[in-house]
């Protein structure tokens, strides 16, 4: 297959130089390959900027800490690389970052990382942003692990494939994402993104209980609504809270601020405490 046939325009740094296409960079016997060693991050770069990298970074770093691995690259270096990346691509290009620690081979009984094998990339490509034209949810039948079954509080590889189950079982059923619920029954958080609804003027947000990761666009757009005035609790939330809300929407470091159009058979229309936390984000990122 030609060199990065089938993918968008990409480029990785990796032992230390720039590799275009999508290279190879773990082998059969890497620790990550087979046993799921891997911690990353995604921020983004659109129209000229490039908001809460520095916070990316520094969550990459936490991650490997807290998947036993050894973060050997500060979070300023990843910013420096990160800026050398982008002037690969036009001016202006929607793109997605993602640093990546990983073991390479195993320590205690095989099943362990061994951190001293810790490797590093940091790859960038082209990935248009999406178009905030709404999607549709539903109760997913799958749940979100607590701390003491997986390591929720990295942005690690092997906690995905539950999110990836969760939403291709929605998208049989018609929809575009879902609720995930904790082991309790309480939301934790969409398939893909963090979660809020608004209600009666009030923006609420799941509580975070160590089910799923606290983003870093997600306390943006907390602190960006509250600073000009708006209500924003976060609570304990059911899903007949979704049921009953007056909008729905998400956040996440790919799509950023997305509105919810549909949950089950009822309809939603983006609303504006949605706009409100859009804009202020939009606002914010182009400061």
């Amino acid at each position: 297959m030609p060199k990065g046939a089938g993918w968008s325009k990409t480029w990785t740094f990796y032992e230390g130089d720039w590799h275009e296409g999508n290279i190879p960079i773990m082998g059969v016997r890497s620790h990550a390959t087979w046993l799921g060693s891997s911690v990353f991050d995604g921020a983004r770069t659109f129209e000229g900027v490039t908001p809460d990298l520095d916070l990316h970074c520094a969550r990459v770093n936490a991650s490997a800490e807290a998947m036993h691995l050894q973060p050997v690259v500060s979070a300023g270096e990843w910013q420096a690389l990160t800026r050398d990346g982008i002037k690969r691509f036009d001016p202006g290009t929607a793109l997605y970052i993602r640093p990546l620690y990983w073991a390479e081979q195993s320590g205690n009984l095989l099943i362990a990382p061994d951190p001293e094998s810790t490797k590093w990339a940091l790859t960038l490509y082209e990935a248009p942003m999406r178009t905030p034209d709404g999607f549709s949810i539903t109760l997913s039948p799958y749940r979100k692990p607590s701390i003491e079954t997986m390591p929720t509080d990295a942005k690690a590889g092997c906690l995905y494939p539950n999110n990836a189950r969760a939403l291709i079982e929605a998208q049989r059923r018609g929809f575009g994402n879902c609720a995930v619920l904790d082991m309790l029954g309480d939301v934790a958080e969409l398939a893909t993104a963090n979660l809020f609804i608004a209600k009666d003027g009030v923006v609420l947000t799941p509580i975070p209980n160590g089910t799923f990761l606290n983003g870093i666009t997600r306390q943006r757009v907390i602190k960006l609504l509250s600073d000009t005035g708006v209500s924003v609790v976060e609570a304990t939330l059911r899903y007949a809270d979704l049921l009953d809300a007056d909008e729905i929407f998400s956040s996440g470091n790919y799509s950023k601020v997305m509105p919810v159009n549909r949950i089950d058979d009822r309809s939603l229309q983006p609303g504006p405490l949605y706009r409100q936390a859009r804009d202020l984000y939009w606002a914010y990122a182009h400061s």
